[in-house]
């Protein structure tokens, strides 16, 4: 409901423009009413906060009903705030209504609660994932395992028994989590290890939990073993990261750097790149990913640009953009564009990037954005806001939040369209 993006509604709210906010929930812009509410409920303005969510709980909008939970919560109103969403029969029967009502349970210190509403949906990952995320630090620990236990058995059968869409595959990590955080580590790696090398588990987001697990344990040898072995595809990255911590960066280097020699694939490239990159070794890491990038698939050009970006080294990203070739600017046109006018700036060369984006086909997806950016930090304000208003293409919330930066935040907010304006333009979802 509204055009109002999360990032304009969190500029406001990062702007104190609390009042704005308001305006724009009468409107029908409904993020704004959300904030605003948790704005005005962070201030002790409980009755206005409820106000301004009232318009919104009369036509039935669900997600308003538990807005008001959510501000009752935040001024210690939990049984009422249970009250307002506890769900019916057919709520009960909801997934998303479940995992919802189940937090706000655990907010209340309603922990056993909590997990019977969600127990019915226990076959379902995402659901069993909530449960362990939900119950941590609580003390409910044996009891979270015992509902996980068949659910991993399960999981280990599937693979022989060709159950490749089995939901909750992720129930011997979390397993695994449950009983690491409980203390036992031993058996933790234990099972989990036990079931990745009699090959019982289904997702390979399985095995990267195992070596995640070894990692944060210190349980080098495993890790050796695992990322060096015919699982090296997921665990090397793991095991060579876990040499770096233990200030065996150079073993982790020569490792990274025997695979890539061997592999077709170069999928070990990139994690030697940021282990290089670690260590201020900018120009190693360049030429590490350079093989890939005139790659399709698996090309590391962004990937390093945006490192060296990261570490403040734009002159060195511009160099290695200004590399490519005509044929792969006019395939990767509105990308290579727009990132060469980002470097740009980023590297303070403001009148380059202008005159640059100059050069640029009008089409080009982005450019009105990016150029009114390089106006906006040489202080040409108006400028900006005469480009972005003249592009069609251009939402009218990245106006708003330029005013919004200036001070002018009354006025950006003059300017958004209404719910009806949204609707008339066939731009409303």
């Amino acid at each position: 409901m509204g055009g109002y993006p999360p990032v304009f509604v969190d500029l406001l709210v990062e702007r104190g423009h609390v009042e704005q906010l308001v305006r724009a929930a009468l409107r029908g812009a409904w993020p704004c009413a959300k904030a605003a509410a948790r704005e005005l409920c962070g201030a002790g303005e409980l009755e206005r906060a409820l106000g301004v969510l009232e318009a919104y709980v009369e036509v039935g909008w669900e997600p308003a009903r538990w807005a008001v939970a959510d501000s009752l919560l935040r001024v210690g109103r939990g049984e009422q705030a249970l009250e307002w969403v506890r769900p019916d029969d057919a709520g009960l029967a909801s997934e998303h209504t479940c995992r919802n009502f189940a937090e706000l349970l655990v907010q209340v210190g309603r922990v056993d609660e909590a997990i019977q509403v969600l127990t019915p949906h226990l076959d379902r990952g995402w659901m069993l994932a909530a449960l362990v995320e939900l119950t941590d630090g609580h003390g409910r620990d044996e009891q979270v395992l015992d509902l996980l236990a068949p659910r991993a058995e399960r999981a280990r059968s599937a693979r022989g028994e060709q159950r490749w869409n089995l939901d909750a595959s992720n129930a011997q990590e979390l397993q695994a989590q449950v009983l690491e955080r409980a203390g036992s580590v031993d058996e933790a790696v234990r099972v989990l290890g036990g079931d990745i090398a009699a090959g019982r588990y289904v997702v390979q987001n399985t095995l990267e939990a195992y070596a995640a697990l070894l990692r944060r344990n210190d349980r080098m040898q495993e890790l050796c073993a695992l990322g060096t072995g015919e699982h090296a595809q997921v665990a090397l990255p793991y095991y060579a990261k876990a040499l770096e911590d233990h200030g065996r960066a150079d073993e982790a280097e020569a490792i990274l750097r025997r695979f890539i020699a061997a592999d077709e694939w170069d999928r070990f490239r990139w994690p030697l790149i940021d282990l290089l990159g670690r260590q201020g070794r900018f120009e190693d890491a360049v030429e590490v990913g350079r093989p890939t990038f005139g790659y399709h698939d698996a090309c590391l050009l962004e990937s390093v640009i945006h490192l060296l970006a990261e570490a403040g080294r734009y002159d060195d990203a511009l160099a290695i953009l200004d590399e490519r070739d005509a044929e792969y600017v006019e395939e990767h046109s509105s990308w290579f564009h727009s990132n060469r006018i980002w470097l740009l700036g980023e590297a303070g060369r403001y009148g380059e990037a202008l005159a640059y984006a100059r050069t640029v086909p009008t089409g080009c997806y982005g450019l009105a954005s990016s150029t009114a950016w390089i106006l906006e930090e040489l202080g040409r304000v108006e400028d900006a806001l005469d480009l972005l208003r003249a592009d069609p293409d251009v939402d009218a919330w990245e106006v708003a939040a330029l005013l919004v930066r200036h001070g002018r935040a009354d006025e950006a907010m003059d300017g958004m369209p209404s719910l009806a304006d949204l609707r008339a333009a066939s731009r409303w979802g």
